[in-house]
């Protein structure tokens, strides 16, 4: 059995690397973009996809308009961490797992416990001041009220820690992931498509024995690996990791 099969490899690695997507926070409620049940829908809401919506062009335009969106649709206060995220923060806190690379803002894996965490798309979490630079974590940066925030200090336009399109990656989160992923000999892929890049192509720097990819359908990357789970990323890891250590 494929669940066997992971315990196995787990059990027998203290080098795993995590690479995970969207499909690891859905199963906390927060909303897969690229779903049939997406945020695409957004165009007929906000009369732009949200590839514009959440363009380094439109925030700096229309920035009433990119909050109107990104506060509405990305800022998920409430979600929690489900059996994924402590699974994982228990296989690091076991010292199997040395590092996550995610996909994703919003925080979770790190409300789990898990402390080796490289965010390729920022945080939600995150805000500065363009002008001065000064910092506002979730809430401060909530309690400036709707509308756009600014700083209360200089008056300078607020931007989320989060990676917009038109923009690069962060060059520090990005060479500590491909440096973990290009030394890993377990790498376990999760709740991902593999279809965004640049983050799909960090599969690309993996030369360890066992690749693993978790995800409720399949990705150009299956034939490739070694252990292939077609389900929900939180029902895998449940079952072979928090039931079972």
């Amino acid at each position: 059995m494929a669940y066997e099969e992971l315990k196995k490899i787990i059990d027998e690695s203290d080098n795993i690397v995590f690479l995970g997507g969207a499909g690891v926070s859905t199963e906390s409620g927060i909303p897969d973009f690229r779903s049939e049940t997406g945020l695409y829908s957004a165009k007929q809401k906000y009369g732009y996809p949200p590839e514009t919506l959440l363009s380094h062009s439109l925030f700096m335009k229309k920035p009433e308009l990119f909050y109107k969106y990104y506060k509405e649709n990305l800022i998920c206060t409430e979600a929690k961490p489900n059996n994924a995220h402590y699974a994982l923060a228990k296989l690091e806190e076991m010292g199997k797992l040395r590092a996550i690379a995610t996909q994703n803002i919003d925080n979770l894996h790190q409300m789990a416990g898990s402390k080796n965490v490289y965010e390729l798309h920022g945080s939600v979490y995150r805000n500065n001041c363009m002008r001065c630079g000064k910092y506002f974590d979730l809430e401060a940066m909530l309690d400036l009220g709707e509308g756009v925030p600014k700083c209360p200090e200089c008056g300078g336009l607020i931007k989320p820690d989060v990676v917009l399109y038109e923009e690069g990656l962060n060059d520090y989160v990005w060479g500590n992931a491909v440096k973990y992923i290009s030394r890993a000999d377990v790498l376990i892929v999760g709740g991902t498509s593999l279809v965004v890049y640049p983050a799909a192509g960090l599969v690309n720097y993996y030369r360890g024995d066992k690749l693993v990819l978790i995800n409720k359908s399949e990705t150009a990357f299956d034939s490739h690996a070694d252990l292939v789970i077609h389900d929900a990323i939180g029902k895998v890891l449940k079952e072979v990791v928090l039931d079972r250590y």
